[in-house]
């Protein structure tokens, strides 16, 4: 498999899998209880594969297993291409929906803002509304 990756390199782009550093290798060479280095074990660092560094994988690796992952992925493709063209209708009217809330929330942010220039606007003391009783001068 590592072998494989080598030589296919340009098929798994860093968002794809990338390589353990030494602790995380420490860690998982002590899960696993695999050879330390130096008496016959690895001699690199692992790579750890996201999953569409799997998929790419599946399609890399020439083993009958390999092959009907990969099989099965396209399978999983084609279904949701179909099922996305089935359903077109209802994807279209959650968008609509969609750019109707954002209109809507528009609205209320505009509204809120004109609220808040309301709130914020103090008066000094207000005259006493009504008659005056007692003596003026």
């Amino acid at each position: 498999m590592n072998e494989q990756v080598r030589r296919n390199l340009d098929r798994f782009p860093k968002d794809f899998m990338f390589q353990l550093n030494h602790e995380e290798s420490d860690f998982l060479r002590s899960q696993f209880a695999t050879s330390k280095t130096g008496r016959g074990g690895r001699t690199y660092l692992p790579y750890a594969f996201t999953e569409h560094g799997v998929l790419m994988l599946s399609s890399v690796l020439n083993s009958k297993q390999a092959i009907q992952i990969n099989i099965h992925i396209m399978r999983v493709y084609v279904r949701l291409r179909e099922l996305l063209l089935a359903h077109k209708d209802v994807f279209v009217r959650i968008e609509q929906f969609e750019k109707q809330m954002i209109k809507q929330d528009q609205k209320i942010e505009v509204l809120f803002t004109y609220l808040n220039k309301f709130m914020d606007k103090v008066d000094g003391p207000k005259e006493q509304i009504g008659f005056k009783v007692g003596k003026e001068k």
